[in-house]
């Protein structure tokens, strides 16, 4: 049977792999004016809604509701991060199975996500929304410091910072930070919570019906003041007992949040007193991930999402494809900054770069041009480069040694103020 998929966002290359999962299948999507741009063979769906981002979902809702009326969706998916909410309201207006809208509140929302998970016995993080100076004061005094404090909704590690004194400015400058404007979510609170020492990794795992599958753990390395993410390992060099440990404590995880299908990229900190977690996604991971699993694993994780949302079975080939006996593999990934501030004019090296033992992949991800104002996010980084090799070692040391045969050319000036 033919599937109509209903495709919330743009989903880069995923909708043409929806069609490509069996014949007949065809896409709709419905998204963003602003998104026109990213969606790829526009001509290939049999329409394209675009709605303004700004529209309440009710808007949403009804236009998927006409169309529904004269050439019904058999199902609908998400492959982004952004208007999951939609989705998941569109998706119980015509009766169509994806995330609950419970659900995605309690994967969007920091805030609610701890209380769930603390409600539930899964992680006892104490965490709080904090409104204003008083309300970080009372939970610094409660909880101590290190404690992190960030927006409740984001990503890309934007405003994200880590209180190591309770003395001023250093909490006021936290929460000016953490309830700034990103993405043009604005004043959609900040979350405190405990800080947790340890090594932070991410687990790449695929649920079908409830099951759930962790298909790989990942080693991640960040900035340790914005915590932004410099590199990555997969898989992440554990014992066996410590990766059931981790594997396990997930599972509960997409429980507790009533995740029963799909990718989900659940990044955790190993603390001595165990895992506990940083944040979850309902989606697979960013930064390359995806291909580092691939690399690593021989799992396509972006085609067990296609095949999956044109209603195929996929769970029972996953787990036979990590049981196939293959080689092992370690695949990394590692992310240049800025070596100064100021205005990128040129990058060189790049094939030189390329050329390095090892190496899969080098991409220069900033334009001359952009202003180099420090890591203050993921978006800010220049360029990365992913390897493979027979250790975690040699995998890291070959994408850091591709970096490092690329010159980064920077004008200074001043101030940032005069580079905008």
């Amino acid at each position: 049977m033919s599937e109509h998929v209903l495709v919330v966002g743009s989903g880069r290359d995923l909708p043409g792999r929806v069609r490509a999962a069996a014949p007949g299948n065809r896409t709709t999507v419905i998204c963003r004016l602003d998104y026109l741009s990213r969606l790829r063979e526009r001509e290939a769906h049999s329409r394209v809604l675009a709605v303004r981002h700004d529209a309440p979902d009710r808007e949403w809702v009804a236009i998927a509701t006409a169309v529904h009326a004269v050439d019904p969706f058999t199902r609908i998916a998400s492959f982004g991060e952004r208007d999951q909410d939609r989705c998941a309201e569109i998706g119980r207006a015509l009766g169509l199975h994806t995330h609950s809208p419970r659900t995605v509140a309690l994967v969007h929302d920091k805030a609610a996500m701890r209380a769930r998970l603390r409600e539930t016995g899964t992680d006892p993080t104490p965490s709080a929304t904090v409104t204003d100076l008083e309300a970080l004061r009372v939970f610094v005094r409660e909880h101590g410091v290190p404690c992190v404090v960030k927006p409740t909704h984001g990503s890309a590690s934007v405003g994200v910072a880590v209180l190591r004194s309770a003395e001023e400015p250093g909490l006021t400058d936290a929460l000016k930070r953490a309830g700034g404007d990103f993405y043009g979510l604005s004043g959609t609170g900040v979350v405190a919570e405990r800080f947790h020492e340890g090594p932070q990794f991410s687990v790449e795992a695929f649920s079908e019906d409830g099951e759930h599958v962790c298909v790989a753990i990942t080693r991640k390395y960040s900035d340790p003041d914005r915590f932004v993410e410099l590199g990555h390992v997969v898989p992440a060099p554990l014992p066996p007992e410590t990766e059931d440990e981790v594997r396990g404590f997930v599972t509960r995880v997409l429980d507790a949040l009533d995740i029963t299908f799909g990718a989900t990229h659940t990044e955790i900190v190993l603390t001595e007193a165990g895992p506990r977690v940083i944040e979850t996604h309902l989606r697979m991971g960013g930064d390359e991930i995806p291909a580092l699993v691939r690399s690593a694993t021989g799992v396509d994780l972006g085609d067990l999402v296609a095949r999956q949302a044109a209603g195929e079975c996929v769970l029972p080939g996953l787990r036979k494809k990590l049981a196939d006996g293959r080689t092992p593999s370690v695949a990394a990934i590692w992310f240049a900054a800025a070596p100064a501030a100021g205005v990128l004019t040129s990058v060189e090296g790049a094939d030189e770069a390329r050329r390095t033992a090892g190496v899969e992949e080098v991409v220069v991800q900033a334009e001359p041009g952009a202003v180099c104002a420090g890591l203050e996010s993921s978006d800010e980084r220049l360029a990365f480069a992913r390897s493979a090799g027979t250790s975690a070692e040699e995998a890291v040391g070959s994408a850091q040694a591709a970096l490092a045969a690329l010159a980064f050319h920077i004008r200074t000036v001043p101030s940032i103020e005069e580079a905008v």
